[in-house]
């Protein structure tokens, strides 16, 4: 009776221990970050992410039943980093490359494509065809920046290039004469120059420097990480369908009014 009565213990709790750990990887509720100052992609309002890619992701996770906050915690470089160390479980409007590869599971097809252009003093442009013509000239681009890892790799062999807490840290050192150019996003670039009330001083040379994936991303210590597929699913459905483009317009006029409020 003895031998039964622990065997049957043994047994419940071969059964419970499964059960807890299954209890513990479930994903209860979505964290999701994403870069403070790239409009009308993601910009902060308050304590929260807003723009068009919350809105994206958002409208996926209410599909699945699965709750999501939205969260403000800190600098593009400090939200990376909180999705890898798990603070938040989900990133949004990310380039992939090699070293975010690492941390993060990456939702296919990504969910928008993102120009990047360079910016210099009126008056001081120079010929500009491509990437090679950066070289030997000092640049600044926002600190956590990727451009991807075919042009990362680019800056890093071959380039000057100063990091700076903002694109309008950026931009300031452009019209102080310390760096030749900035590079930027052209939307959110654009944005801040027009906030700054530098529209006659700062303009983007063109063509663009480049054209990049913006992606959804899982932290790989989230538990939500088993996600990634549908969200995948919902963000090819919402971009072919005409809801994303509408969250595009939604968000840059709600980003228009919030900016025009503050003047």
């Amino acid at each position: 009776m003895m031998k039964r009565s622990a065997c049957l213990f043994l047994l419940a709790a071969m059964i419970a221990v499964p059960s807890a750990a299954r209890a513990e990887d479930a994903c209860e509720k979505i964290v999701m970050t994403g870069h403070p100052d790239y409009p009308a992609m993601a910009y902060r309002a308050g304590d929260r992410i807003d723009g068009a890619a919350p809105a994206l992701v958002a409208a996926i996770a209410e599909d699945l039943g699965v709750p999501l906050v939205s969260r403000y915690l800190g600098s593009w470089s400090e939200a990376q980093e909180a999705a890898r160390e798990g603070k938040a479980d989900m990133i949004v409007g990310v380039y992939r490359n090699d070293e975010r590869e690492k941390y993060l599971d990456y939702a296919e097809p990504a969910f928008a494509y993102d120009t990047v252009v360079v910016f210099v003093v009126a008056g001081k442009s120079f010929e500009f065809r491509g990437q090679e013509d950066l070289v030997g000239k000092k640049g600044a681009a926002n600190k956590g920046e990727s451009f991807g890892a075919e042009f990362d790799r680019f800056v890093e062999d071959q380039l000057t290039m100063v990091r700076t807490d903002g694109v309008d840290a950026a931009l300031a050192e452009l019209t102080d004469g310390k760096v030749d150019y900035v590079i930027a996003g052209y939307y959110p670039g654009t944005a801040e120059v027009e906030r700054l009330g530098l529209e006659n001083e700062i303009v983007a040379l063109e063509p663009e420097l480049l054209s990049a994936e913006l992606f959804v991303a899982f932290s790989k210590t989230s538990p939500c990480r088993t996600l990634v597929s549908k969200f995948g699913e919902g963000i090819a459905e919402m971009t072919t369908d005409g809801r994303f483009q509408e969250m595009v317009r939604d968000a840059t006029t709600e980003w228009d009014a919030a900016t025009s409020d503050d003047e």
